[in-house]
């Protein structure tokens, strides 16, 4: 339940050492994932209904596709800057609470605009508070014993998830109710109060921690564990931002959905990456190995991704999503936890900096792909190519991730954090 470790508890203008055997499991971990939960649900106010908001507008699907895809692009080139600076100051509760403010602006400036130009920057913006959630999941995962780490992430994943499916479904029923504008003030609302709560955050280093150095980053950046997860993570996210978060709504709103049947369509999208997170995270990767759980993971996104052209009624498109959705919450949670696993503490933030900005390319490569597809083709030849590439994935995930050995599920007496 405790750490005998030295922690520094923070705010923007100094820092006081506490020990952290002040400082109950009960407090830091709850709290941590109440602030996580109001930042994906802050963040996830817009990114679902962002495509069929720009088509709205009047803009086309090359056009969507790149302002959906802008917020990919902008994690890609911060997250590696993000990660290193954090491990060069030990400072990732101030990259915490600026991610909160920046999703506050965003979710503000979306309701102020109705200019593509500006709202093409403010999803850049939303790329960049996305880029702490580095500090999010290496702080969290500091709070756990180092070979805990899957564990850890699983958990904060769970959250992660959780909060998207709260941010959507509270988003579409505003959208539906009050109109588009109403989902993005919802938004900067759950900011700012993430962004509260951000402060009250406790920061963990270890003492006397070492500062990253050059040849630290060169080391971790030729890392082949972490080249091979951070590949295989952009695959997943092109199929994810082309599909759930880019253009399955698009489809769904052609089979009749309105705004609260897309929130709908994102419930039964995301419900089960929430549950996958959790126990493929904490209990099936320990019992049938990482390596199973991940190749499996993509099988389902492929398989139900290639079905939807072939569905023609808006609950079988859900049903489809809801399993694509489960293979996602697998392979993603697992191929994040095993980015870092190995790392030593001093150098998991550049690490899952770099795992992050690798994997913000399929963000953007996905939608914007996408978008070409269904101007050029048709959206339907577009799901067709994914639901392949998927499988493709599940294909390199054999060859390429190393298995990992099956071992009991046993709670360790002397686990230091539990929810």
């Amino acid at each position: 339940m405790f750490y005998n470790k030295t922690v520094i508890r923070s705010g923007l203008k100094g820092a006081i050492p506490v020990s952290i055997n002040k400082i109950p499991s009960s407090y830091r971990i709850p709290l941590f994932c109440a602030v996580t939960l109001l930042f994906w649900m802050s963040m996830y106010t817009s990114v679902p209904i962002m495509a069929p908001y720009v088509e709205f507008l009047g803009g086309n699907h090359q056009l969507a596709g790149w302002i959906v895809g802008m917020y990919g692009i902008s994690q890609m080139l911060l997250r590696i800057p993000v990660g290193i600076m954090s491990d060069r100051f030990h400072k990732r509760k101030l990259f915490i609470t600026f991610g909160l403010f920046f999703t506050a602006i965003g979710g503000l400036g979306l309701w102020i605009t109705h200019d593509f130009t500006w709202i093409l920057i403010l999803r850049a913006l939303a790329g960049a508070a996305a880029a702490t959630w580095v500090d999010f999941t290496v702080l969290f995962t500091s709070y756990y014993k180092h070979e805990e780490s899957t564990k850890a992430i699983g958990t904060i994943s769970f959250f992660n998830s959780l909060g998207q499916v709260l941010g959507i479904l509270s988003a579409g029923w505003a959208a539906d109710s009050l109109g588009w504008e109403a989902a993005f003030i919802l938004g900067a609302l759950l900011g700012v109060l993430g962004f509260i709560g951000s402060f009250f955050l406790i920061e963990k280093i270890e003492p006397d921690a070492p500062k990253i150095t050059m040849r630290a980053i060169g080391n971790v950046a030729a890392d082949r564990t972490l080249l091979f997860v951070s590949l295989l993570a952009i695959l997943s996210q092109v199929l994810i931002f082309a599909t759930v978060f880019g253009f399955t709504p698009v489809y769904a709103t052609s089979l009749g959905a309105d705004k609260f049947s897309l929130s709908l369509l994102s419930l039964f999208a995301n419900v089960p990456v929430a549950l996958a997170s959790l126990f493929g995270g904490r209990k099936w990767a320990a019992k049938y190995g990482e390596k199973r759980m991940v190749v499996w993971g993509f099988i389902l996104m492929g398989i139900f991704t290639f079905t939807i052209p072939f569905t023609h009624h808006l609950w079988v498109l859900m049903v489809t999503q809801a399993f694509a959705g489960f293979g996602r919450g697998l392979s993603f949670t697992l191929l994040m936890g095993m980015s870092i696993k190995h790392m030593p503490a001093e150098k998991r933030a550049t690490a899952m900096g770099f795992f992050q900005a690798i994997y913000g390319l399929g963000m953007f490569v996905g939608p914007v792909l996408m978008g070409v597809i269904g101007d050029w083709f048709s959206l339907n030849q577009g799901f067709i190519v994914l639901g392949i590439l998927g499988v493709f994935s599940a294909l390199l995930s054999q060859w390429f991730v190393r298995a990992t050995p099956k071992i009991p599920a046993v709670q360790s007496s002397g686990s230091t954090a539990a929810l």
